[in-house]
C-alpha cells in the first residue's frame, strides 16, 4: 500500500463536500480541535467535519491504494478525547443500565411467594425463573460481544435493551408459569448486552491509569443491583403482587433506554473509523479505508468473509477459556463466588423467613448487609487506585498486570471468613444482625475479588479482553444459574449450617489463586499463547507511540482488532514451537550435528572434485546413471570413489589436515 500523501482535493470537490456538512455541526475550532454538537456526536458516528475532509491522509485514493483513515491528532470524535464530564455521564448511564439488568434478575424473588400461589407450583419450579434469567447471561454474551465488534456498541445496546424492556413488560402479563419462565430467559439473554459491552465502553474512553476509578463505579452495578432487587421486590410484591414487580422493572429499564439513546454515542474506535472511511468515500468519490481494515483491504470482496470472522469471534472465548490457565482458573474462582451470591437469594428466604418468621418485605431487608459490603469494597477499590497509580509511575507509567491483584488477595481472605461466619450464626438463637454482618464481609470480599481479577484479565489480555470477559461471563452465569436450583434441596437435607458451609469450603480452596498469580503470574503469562502475544502487541504500540512523540505531534495508538492479534499470535506461536523443537533436537543430537557437519563438508569437497573431473559420459551424468563394478567401486565419470578418496587424502596431507572420512559412504 502506497505511502504517498493525499493531494489537496479540487476546489469544487472540497466545496461540495464541505457543503454536505451542516455549519451547525462545527461549533468552534480551537488549535485544530473540532467541537461538534451533542446530537451530532450521538447520531453521526462518522464525525465528518470540514477539518476531517481537508485532512491529508496517506495513500493515493485509488482502489489499489486507498487513503488510510485514522483519528486526527485532536479529534472530537475520538472517545479517548471526550470531555471528562461526558465520559462520566456515559459511565454513569452504562452503570445504571447494568444495575437495572441485575436488579431485574433478583427483584423477581421478592414476589416469588405470590407466583407460587397464583400458579399453584412448587418452590423449586418458581426458582427456575431466577435461574433461567441468569442462563440468559451466559447465552447473550456469546452473540452480543462479537456483533459489537462489527456493528458497534451503540446499535447493539439500543436494540437489545429495547427488546429486554419489552420482555420485562410481557412478563407482567404472563398467564402461566411456562410463559413467565420463557419470557424471563429471553429478558436475561437480551439484557446481558450491557453486562458484556459496558466494560468495553469504559475501556474505549479511559486510559489504563484512569480506568481504575471508572471500572470501580461501573462494577458496583452488577453487585448492588442483585442486593437492591429483593428489597424493592419484597415490599412491592407484598403490597401489589408479583405482576407489579415485573411492571416496575419494565418502566425502569424503559426510562434508561430513552436516556441512553439520547446521551450515549458510539465509542468503539474500529467502527467509528470504518464509518468515517465509508462516508469520506461517499462524499469525495475516492477510495478510503479505516486504519483497522487496511491490512485486509485486498480481501474486501471475498464472499462470506464477515460471517467467517463472526464465527471465529464466537469460538474464540471458548478457546481462551480452555487453553489459557490464567483465564480458566480466574473464571472458575469468579464463577464459584458468583454462584454463591445467587445461592443466597434462595437461602435468605429460608434462613430469615422460614426459620425466623419474617415477612417477604422485611426478609428482603436482610440484603442490606450485602449492599453495604458492596459499597465498602467499591470505595476501597477507588482508594487503592492511588496505590496502583504510584506503582505504575514506578514502572515507567505502565504497571505489570499483577499490580491489580492486591485487592483480590484481601478479598480472597474475606470470602471464606464471611461465609463460615454466616454458616454458623444463621440459626434463630443468634441475633439477626450477626449473620447480616457476615453477609457484608462476604459481599465485600466478592467485589474485591471480582474487580481485581477483572482488571487483571483486561490488563493481561488487552486486545483479547472482549473475548476473555465473554468466556468469563458465560462460565460464571452458568454457575449463577445452577446454584439456586439445588439450594432448597441442600438446605432441607443438610440443614442451614452445613448447607451454608459448602460454598465456604469452596472459597477456602480458591483462596491461594490471587497469591499464586501475584508470585508467578508474569512467568505464566509468557508461556501462554494469547497473553504473551497481547503483551508483545501492547509493547509495540507503546514503542511506536513513544517514537512518534519524540519525532513530532502525538499520533493515536495503533488500533488492533482481536482477529489481527490472533493471526499474529498463530504466527508467533508456530515460530516459538519451531524454535522449541529445534532447541530440543539440538540438545538431544549434538553429536549427530557434528557428524552432519562432517558430512556436509565432505559432500561439498566431493562436489568440487567432481566439477574438476572431465565429463566423458554426459548422458549418463544428466540421467543420473551410475554403473557399478564389484572390483572398482562406484564409478563417477572416469574415476571411482576409491580414487577420489585417495586424491582427497593426498590433498589433506598437503594442507596439513587430517579428516577421517572413511566412515562416510
Amino acid at each position: 500500500m502506497g505511502t504517498t500523501t493525499q493531494p489537496p482535493p479540487p476546489a469544487s470537490t472540497s466545496t461540495t463536500a464541505a457543503a454536505a456538512i451542516s455549519e451547525k455541526d462545527v461549533e468552534s475550532q480551537n488549535r485544530g480541535t473540532n467541537r461538534v454538537s451533542h446530537f451530532s456526536l450521538v447520531f453521526n458516528p462518522s464525525g465528518l467535519t470540514p477539518e476531517v475532509l481537508e485532512h491529508v491522509y496517506p495513500g493515493h485514493g485509488t482502489a489499489e491504494s486507498p487513503y488510510v483513515v485514522d483519528f486526527l491528532p485532536r479529534d472530537a470524535r475520538n472517545p479517548m478525547q471526550f470531555a471528562p464530564w461526558r465520559k462520566w455521564v456515559i459511565t454513569a448511564l452504562q452503570a445504571i443500565a447494568t444495575l437495572a439488568v441485575a436488579f431485574a434478575s433478583t427483584a423477581y424473588s421478592g414476589g416469588i411467594i405470590q407466583v407460587i400461589r397464583d400458579f399453584h407450583i412448587s418452590t423449586e419450579l418458581a426458582i427456575v425463573g431466577i435461574s433461567l434469567f441468569v442462563v440468559g447471561f451466559a447465552v447473550g454474551p456469546l452473540l452480543w460481544a462479537p456483533l459489537s465488534e462489527f456493528y458497534g456498541r451503540q446499535i447493539i445496546f439500543f436494540t437489545t435493551y429495547a427488546v429486554f424492556t419489552a420482555f420485562n413488560a410481557g412478563g407482567a402479563g404472563a398467564q402461566n408459569i411456562q410463559t413467565l419462565i420463557v419470557l424471563r430467559f429471553f429478558a436475561g439473554s437480551f439484557g446481558s448486552s450491557p453486562l458484556t459491552n459496558s466494560g468495553g465502553v469504559i475501556a474505549d474512553m479511559f486510559s489504563a491509569n484512569e480506568r481504575g476509578m471508572a471500572s470501580g463505579v461501573f462494577a458496583t452495578a452488577p453487585f448492588l443491583g442483585p442486593a437492591i432487587g429483593p428489597i424493592v421486590g419484597g415490599f412491592l410484591g407484598a403490597a401489589e403482587g408479583w405482576r407489579w414487580v415485573q411492571g416496575v422493572t419494565a418502566i425502569f429499564t424503559g426510562v434508561l433506554w430513552i436516556a441512553c439513546v439520547l446521551f450515549v454515542p458510539e465509542t468503539y474506535a474500529p467502527v467509528l473509523l470504518r464509518k468515517r472511511a465509508a462516508e469520506l468515500t461517499k462524499v469525495t468519490g475516492k477510495f478510503y479505508v479505516s486504519k483497522v481494515d487496511a491490512p485486509n483491504w485486498e480481501h474486501r470482496g471475498r464472499k462470506g468473509e464477515k460471517m467467517k470472522q463472526i464465527k471465529t469471534a464466537m469460538v474464540r472465548p471458548w478457546v481462551l477459556l480452555f487453553s489459557e490457565p490464567i483465564v480458566f482458573l480466574t473464571s472458575i474462582y469468579m464463577a464459584i463466588v458468583y454462584g454463591t451470591l445467587y445461592m443466597l437469594f434462595a437461602a435468605f428466604p429460608i434462613v430469615f423467613q422460614q426459620y425466623r418468621g419474617w415477612s417477604a418485605g422485611v426478609g428482603g431487608l436482610a440484603f442490606i448487609g450485602v449492599a453495604v459490603g458492596v459499597l465498602i469494597a467499591v470505595s476501597y477499590c477507588m482508594y487503592d487506585n492511588k496505590r496502583y497509580t504510584r506503582e505504575a509511575a514506578a514502572h515507567g507509567g505502565v504497571a505489570p498486570p499483577e499490580a491489580r491483584l492486591f485487592c483480590a488477595m484481601i478479598g480472597s481472605v474475606l470470602l471464606p471468613v464471611g461465609l463460615f461466619w454466616f454458616a454458623w450464626t444463621n440459626s434463630p438463637s443468634v441475633h439477626w444482625i450477626v449473620p447480616i454482618i457476615a453477609s457484608g464481609f462476604f459481599a465485600c470480599g466478592l467485589v474485591l475479588v471480582f474487580l481485581s481479577l477483572m482488571t487483571y484479565l483486561i490488563d493481561s489480555y488487552t486486545v483479547f479482553a472482549a473475548s476473555v470477559l465473554a468466556s468469563n461471563s458465560v462460565l460464571r452465569s452458568l454457575f449463577g444459574a445452577a446454584f439456586p436450583l439445588f439450594t432448597t434441596y441442600m438446605y432441607k437435607d443438610l440443614g442451614i449450617h452445613w448447607a451454608s458451609t459448602i460454598p465456604a469450603f469452596l472459597a477456602l480452596a480458591c483462596m491461594p489463586f490471587p497469591f499464586l498469580f501475584y508470585r508467578y503470574g508474569a512467568a505464566i503469562r509468557m508461556r501462554c499463547k494469547y497473553a504473551s502475544e497481547a503483551a508483545a502487541i501492547i509493547a509495540r504500540m507503546r514503542g511506536a507511540a513513544a517514537a512518534g512523540a519524540g519525532a513530532g505531534p502525538t499520533e493515536p495508538l495503533e488500533v488492533i482488532t482481536e482477529d489481527q492479534a490472533e493471526a499474529e499470535a498463530e504466527i508467533n506461536n508456530e515460530i516459538r514451537k519451531t524454535a522449541s523443537r529445534a532447541s530440543r533436537a539440538s540438545r538431544r543430537n549434538s553429536h549427530a550435528r557434528k557428524d552432519s557437519g562432517l558430512l556436509s563438508r565432505f559432500m561439498s569437497n566431493r562436489s568440487q572434485r567432481l566439477d574438476e573431473v572431465p565429463r566423458e559420459q554426459p548422458e549418463q551424468q544428466l540421467q543420473g546413471v551410475r554403473p557399478s563394478s564389484d572390483d572398482e567401486g562406484t564409478i563417477v565419470g572416469n574415476h571411482t570413489d576409491d580414487e577420489l578418496r585417495e586424491k582427497e587424502k593426498e590433498k589433506e596431507k598437503e594442507c596439513g589436515g587430517s579428516h577421517d572420512n572413511t566412515n562416510v559412504v
